[in-house]
């Protein structure tokens, strides 16, 4: 088992920049791509960023590219998602995911791929 505990999110104006991390605990030892979804009011969860194992291969929405950076570090067991140039329609409450079945490239975007979730943690961007 994998527990992800995503502390971080918060409030900011539209443009500002947020910093939000994910830490692994439990079986940190297994190989684990981590990724990024987010879920707006009323919109179905929606895939944002995804990072392989190695760091090497990082996978973005076409709405983020430009503007968010995924990283990771294991030797913390964390990863991270800086975001910048932030805009009110970013508003959503972000989750972790970590998964060891991600075979291509296709498995990173797909939610059902991801064995741990974190709890989720609240972003809003005011206009």
């Amino acid at each position: 088992q994998v527990q992800l505990v995503e502390p971080g999110g918060g409030l900011v104006q539209a443009g500002g920049s947020l910093r939000l991390s994910c830490a692994a605990s439990g079986r940190t030892s297994s190989t684990y791509g981590m990724a990024w979804f987010r879920q707006a009011p009323g919109k179905e969860r929606e895939f944002v960023t995804g990072i392989s194992w190695s760091g090497l291969s990082k996978y973005y929405a076409d709405s983020v590219t430009g503007r968010f950076t995924i990283s990771r570090d294991n030797a913390e067991h964390t990863v991270y998602l800086q975001m910048n140039s932030l805009k009110p329609e970013d508003t959503a409450v972000f989750y972790c995911a970590a998964g060891n079945r991600l075979h291509s490239s296709t498995d990173i975007y797909a939610d059902h791929k991801y064995d741990y979730w974190g709890q989720g943690t609240q972003v809003t961007v005011s206009s």
